[in-house]
């Protein structure tokens, strides 16, 4: 059997507030898949039902086919990285790892080979209790790491990485991917995902509001919008506007078309005598795609600077 993470319609309630409601998902092995979603809707209680730290209410979350618990020796099939603060203070990194491997029945030598993966050879020996965020970071995956398992769960795993060590996790995640495990990534930072994560699962308010890849997220965000460089704004969009084009200033000289093509807008350019300097299809970045996916799904989001408070 082929390593999975399987979600079927999944509810959690706690009192009366539904964290997650009949979500349904599949993760498969041979991509980073990103998992994504405002404050609040539900992913942090997703992955610990997945991890077996909640019971559904409703539903099904299963590993490998199976629920979480069910798993002889977990570490050796998942690994999950979910809060790097939860390590024993007084504890080494070696020391933390090795009781860890010794619960699994995990070879000695193993610890010393995630050490050195995950770049704490030198800080082997010191308490975790006076590390960096960083390094406790790098302790938490190197502890994911530990069983060589064929599922990752990371929550957030840059948190608190500096760009070394941003650039070493992103190419971690792209090669444990490349190996054909299951790799589930939670993050806020869409740059972060746009650069590494190949599908996109998004979630607001405990349900499932994407299931797709990247790459057509961006496309369908990007639509049939044009951007136009041109000196005379509002006789461009007096043209555009003629034509059927929905059109928007984004600077003083930079306008953003909507509804027409960009063949269609250079000829309508052209036939009212405006002139421009630069023409070309607008491509959405991840964090644009995202917004507009969870525009009217965010739970806690602040208001206006500009208001003012009794």
């Amino acid at each position: 059997m082929q390593p999975s993470i399987e979600v079927s319609a999944v509810r959690k309630r706690y009192r009366s507030v539904i964290a997650v409601d009949r979500l349904t998902f599949t993760v498969r092995p041979g991509e980073v898949t990103g998992f994504v979603g405002p404050n609040g809707a539900g992913k942090s209680t997703t992955m610990r039902l997945i991890l077996g730290l909640d019971a559904p209410d409703e539903g099904f979350a299963h590993v490998n086919g199976v629920p979480y618990r069910a798993l002889r020796r977990p570490l050796t099939h998942v690994g999950a990285l979910l809060d790097a603060a939860a390590v024993h203070p007084g504890r080494s990194a070696r020391d933390h790892l090795l009781w860890l491997a010794h619960s699994n029945r995990i070879p000695r030598r193993r610890v010393t080979e995630v050490l050195g993966l995950a770049g704490l050879d030198s800080a082997a020996r010191r308490s975790a209790g006076g590390f960096s965020l960083g390094m406790r970071q790098r302790l938490g995956i190197a502890a994911a790491l530990l069983g060589d398992p064929a599922v990752l769960l990371l929550d957030e795993p840059v948190n608190g990485l500096d760009p070394e060590g941003i650039v070493w996790i992103r190419g971690l995640l792209r090669s444990l991917a490349a190996q054909g495990r299951v790799v589930l990534v939670s993050s806020h930072l869409m740059s972060e995902l746009e650069g590494t994560a190949d599908h996109l699962l998004v979630v607001g308010r405990g349900r499932l509001l994407a299931d797709l890849p990247v790459a057509e997220l961006i496309e369908r965000a990007s639509r049939d919008r044009v951007h136009v460089r041109t000196e005379d704004r509002t006789a461009a969009m007096t043209a555009l506007a003629g034509a059927g084009a929905t059109v928007a200033a984004l600077g003083a000289d930079l306008l953003a078309v909507d509804a027409l093509p960009a063949a269609r807008v250079s000829a309508v350019l052209s036939a009212a005598g405006v002139a421009f300097s630069e023409l070309g299809r607008h491509r959405a970045s991840l964090e644009e795609a995202y917004m507009e996916l969870t525009r009217d799904e965010t739970e806690f989001s602040a208001g206006s600077a500009a208001g003012s408070t009794s």
